[in-house]
């Protein structure tokens, strides 16, 4: 991988919100994650976000809904919405998983119950994991989920933003995330029934729709 340039302020700023992307749809916000999320130090961060316009409206929404935690109900009502989301793996969930939004549409013509199979730990997990193994990256043991779940994603770009051109930034953001992203936003729009997650997954999209724009004027 080249550097060129990738250790720039701006490429710093790019990396720091895609690991904030990645540690949200990690895992569960515990006491710990919510004081750093509402430090000093964040809300200065989230105030600089939302004055994008295209953020402002899901920013708000997040911030407003760190301040509702403030209480261990609270946290666990939203561990609960994180759970049935994320790892249950029903019709009401939104399973992050790129291999899940990316099935050959000629699945459809298979056996039903063979279409309905998830792909985990498929092609696209293969993938993910070489391209981790390129970068001598891997995913965390106590992080027990295929490489293409897309906290591992958002990390790897993250690393990526540090360490590759922009060409290569974009080509895999547009391979590897981009292609999948709006259909996991809209599952999670169907079946949330919060408005954490919701406000996440647009603010993802609309993040990673405006990191695509940007590389492509630089590239």
């Amino acid at each position: 991988m080249s550097t060129g340039s990738a250790a720039n302020p701006v490429n710093q700023a790019r990396s720091t919100i895609y690991q904030l992307l990645s540690s949200l749809f990690a895992k569960e916000i515990d006491h710990k994650t919510l004081h750093e999320l509402t430090s000093t130090q964040a809300q200065a961060f989230w105030s600089q976000l939302a004055a994008e316009p295209s953020f402002k409206a899901d920013v708000e929404v997040l911030v407003a809904e760190f301040a509702k935690l403030n209480s261990d109900k609270a946290l666990l009502e939203l561990a609960a919405d994180y759970c049935g989301l994320f790892l249950v793996g029903t019709k009401h969930s939104a399973s992050p998983y790129a291999s899940l939004y990316l099935v050959d549409n000629s699945a459809t013509e298979k056996p039903t119950n063979k279409a309905d199979e998830p792909l985990l730990f498929g092609e696209q997990h293969q993938q993910m994991t070489q391209f981790l193994k390129q970068s001598q990256l891997q995913v965390q043991s106590e992080f027990p989920e295929p490489a293409d779940h897309l906290a591992v994603i958002l990390a790897y770009v993250a690393h990526i933003n540090m360490h590759s051109s922009n060409q290569e930034q974009l080509e895999f953001i547009r391979d590897n995330l981009a292609n999948w992203l709006a259909t996991f936003v809209a599952k999670v729009a169907k079946v949330d029934t919060g408005n954490f997650y919701i406000a996440l997954a647009q603010l993802t999209l609309a993040w990673v729709n405006s990191d695509l724009e940007w590389l492509e004027s630089e590239s």
